[in-house]
């Protein structure tokens, strides 16, 4: 049985040209991106921030940096997700400001600081290693945002063919603190959607009992 989540999902693509007469509204795009920042991520670290840009000019100079897509600048909202990279360094005090949030006495706080650091020691032992690890956080975002945005009719397109430093210098990004995770339009179709082609459910799934 379809029913409105498996809708959306049919709905979805990667949309090429949006119509750049079409916007948005703040309530719809407050939804999407409420999505984002309620998605799951390990630890509970939220190592991610979104950047929406709307004005033309910052678009255009993002797009030559983005393999020339036309998508970067017809959209109505142009999202950068970010990969946090210092808040999860245990020395910045962020990560025991996360774990704080859940009233833990001072004994259970200390285990899962320890835990932490430990099980992260290598993930933890470069800004690098870091951004690999905060980069597939940021995705469950990404996936979320879209699926939400899918859900009320709006068109996305996640875009990782862009040229990472370059992206981060135009948008004078500090890349000790944040770095482009991937680039995510928002917008509604120009042209009809094309059909949807998936491999099948038996030759992806596979149940084992």
């Amino acid at each position: 049985m379809q029913n409105d989540f498996s809708k959306a999902m049919g709905f979805r693509h990667a949309c090429k040209i949006f119509d750049e007469n079409k916007k948005i509204n703040d309530e719809e795009m407050h939804y999407i991106l409420e999505a984002g920042r309620t998605s799951p991520s390990s630890f509970g670290m939220e190592a991610w921030k979104f950047l929406v840009i709307t004005n033309k000019d910052v678009k255009a100079a993002v797009r030559p940096f983005c393999w020339d897509q036309v998508q970067v600048t017809s959209c109505s909202h142009l999202l950068i997700v970010l990969a946090g990279i210092d808040s999860v360094k245990v020395e910045s005090g962020e990560v025991e400001k996360r774990f704080r949030r859940r009233e833990m006495p001072q004994e259970k706080l200390d285990f899962y600081m320890d835990i932490y650091a430990k099980h992260l020691e290598k993930t933890l032992s470069s800004d690098e290693n870091i951004y690999h690890w905060t980069a597939k956080q940021s995705y469950l975002a990404l996936a979320n945002m879209m699926t939400a945005a899918a859900f009320i009719g709006i068109d996305s397109c996640p875009i990782e063919g862009f040229e990472k430093e370059n992206l981060e210098t135009v948008l004078d990004l500090d890349t000790s603190k944040y770095q482009v995770s991937v680039v995510v339009p928002f917008g509604y179709r120009l042209n009809e959607q094309s059909s949807q082609l998936r491999l099948p459910f038996d030759e992806v799934v596979e149940f084992i009992k």
